[in-house]
């Protein structure tokens, strides 16, 4: 499940180091994830097995001032295996709003994804655990949660679209602009976006200013209009 370093960039590649909490009940996971983030230049300044033990933890490094950047826990951890990690990542964005959380899952799970997402505002990503293996992607995925951020797997986005075809919100959108911010939602640059669809930058950004225009988000909404566009997409 997880590539060398050397498969996806090199340490020092990496320009935008942050502060990681891993909550991961397999060890060999947990450890992987570890080794994997420190070579390419990030810290982990803790790693738990279960979601009680991640928010004390953060709670303790809170206290000390040293909150970290971004958690990447898993959605099921001990003693139920259920929805325990979640549960944690859902109570740290409520008592530490300036922490990213990162879950990873085996499986599309869209309810807890839908809870995860409800109300945040910034610093949030969903992704299958498959997704570890494209280290490129992962650590790109961390380091943007991290600084405010989303970064949700493909599949996710894919369900959650299945959904919102119903709703009314986004009923104003075009099927291409509705396209490019499902590609949004997954965390995909204005260039990506352009070359997945094959088109200018420049298009892409008319598009993404239609969104915005059309989801009543003004010029005001500065850097946040393009994660609240998002989220929009997501709640609906």
């Amino acid at each position: 499940m997880l590539g060398h370093p050397a498969a996806g960039r090199k340490a020092e590649e990496v320009t935008d180091s942050v502060r990681v909490v891993i909550a991961e009940d397999s060890v060999l996971l947990r450890e992987g994830l570890t080794r994997l983030l420190t070579d390419l230049g990030h810290e982990v300044v803790a790693q738990v097995g279960d979601g009680e033990a991640l928010v004390k933890t953060v709670a303790e490094l809170a206290d000390e001032g040293a909150l970290p950047d971004v958690v990447v826990a898993d959605v099921r951890m001990p003693p139920t295996h259920t929805d325990e990690g979640v549960r944690a990542a859902v109570r740290l964005r409520r008592e530490h709003p300036g922490i990213g959380v990162l879950v990873l899952s085996q499986y599309v799970e869209e309810q807890y994804a839908t809870e995860l997402l409800a109300g945040s505002s910034t610093g949030v990503g969903y992704l299958l655990k498959d997704r570890v293996a494209e280290v490129r992607e992962f650590v790109d995925a961390v380091v943007r949660v991290a600084r405010g951020g989303t970064a949700l797997d493909p599949e996710v986005v894919a369900q959650l679209l299945g959904r919102s075809r119903k709703q009314d919100v986004l009923a104003a959108l075009t099927p291409r602009e509705r396209e490019v911010l499902g590609l949004m939602a997954e965390g995909r640059t204005n260039s990506a976006i352009a070359k997945q669809l094959v088109v200018s930058d420049g298009a892409v950004e008319k598009h993404i200013g239609n969104i915005f225009l059309k989801l009543g988000l003004s010029p005001s909404d500065g850097d946040h209009r393009r994660v609240l566009a998002v989220l929009t997409y997501l709640n609906s």
